[in-house]
């Protein structure tokens, strides 16, 4: 999933292939090895998302080895800002290397694994780091008809350390509801057999990724 300024979703989340790829720098190719951020980035513009600017700051080429010093500096026509600009987390975590480092996202060797949430967003730099964001867990995946929904939606910081997002809005087809101090609402299934999104946002903070819940 791609969030850009002000929590709009520039791509929705999605699945697709990591595979290993080149990207064009100037008179340039530049290889990229599979299971990177940079990888994943790559994937869902193939596939119709927006489009991305790099720079180089080391010397990539025909190896991945080399282009763990690529940087997005644009994504979907936004550019970095001062110390705001593009971030990608994997999980809940932030990456700590770049985005086509074939090192991995936390340069431990372990690249992204198939099944794997990745977020690329915009990060509204402070002292404390970038904005948290969100994720939910709903206490089921399927309900009945008119049946209820218990949600408990997450803030999560740089480094993965979570805390209850209160005030965050979660919704499931058209009923919606904010979450109380322990980050917890609860939902009303639809009265009409489906899949349905559940969602959950706060202004300030990146919305966290959907969750498909069947309605019986």
């Amino acid at each position: 999933m791609i969030v850009g300024t002000g929590g709009a979703i520039l791509s929705r989340a999605q699945t697709v292939t990591a595979s290993a790829t080149a990207l064009r720098m100037g008179a340039k190719r530049c290889a990229v090895a599979a299971g990177t951020p940079l990888a994943v980035l790559a994937a869902v513009r193939r596939r119709g998302g927006p489009g991305f600017a790099l720079r180089d700051y080391g010397r990539c080429g025909s190896s991945p080895v080399n282009s763990g010093q690529l940087f997005v500096y644009s994504l979907g026509g936004e550019r970095n800002r001062g110390q705001s600009g593009w971030e990608y987390k994997v999980g809940h975590v932030a990456g700590s290397t770049g985005a086509g480092d074939p090192s991995g996202p936390r340069g431990d060797g372990r690249r992204i694994r198939p099944g794997t949430h990745v977020l690329w967003f915009w990060c509204n730099a402070s002292a404390g780091g970038c904005q948290r964001t969100l994720d939910l867990a709903p206490s089921a995946l399927s309900v009945n008809r008119g049946g209820s929904v218990n949600v408990t939606v997450t803030a999560y910081d740089n480094e993965g350390r979570g805390t209850p997002a209160v005030g965050a809005i979660a919704t499931l087809g058209s009923d919606f509801a904010s979450t109380g101090p322990g980050g917890e609402a609860t939902l009303i299934a639809p009265p009409t057999p489906g899949r349905y999104s559940l969602n959950a946002s706060r202004p300030g903070l990146v919305p966290s990724f959907p969750e498909t819940v069947v309605v019986r």
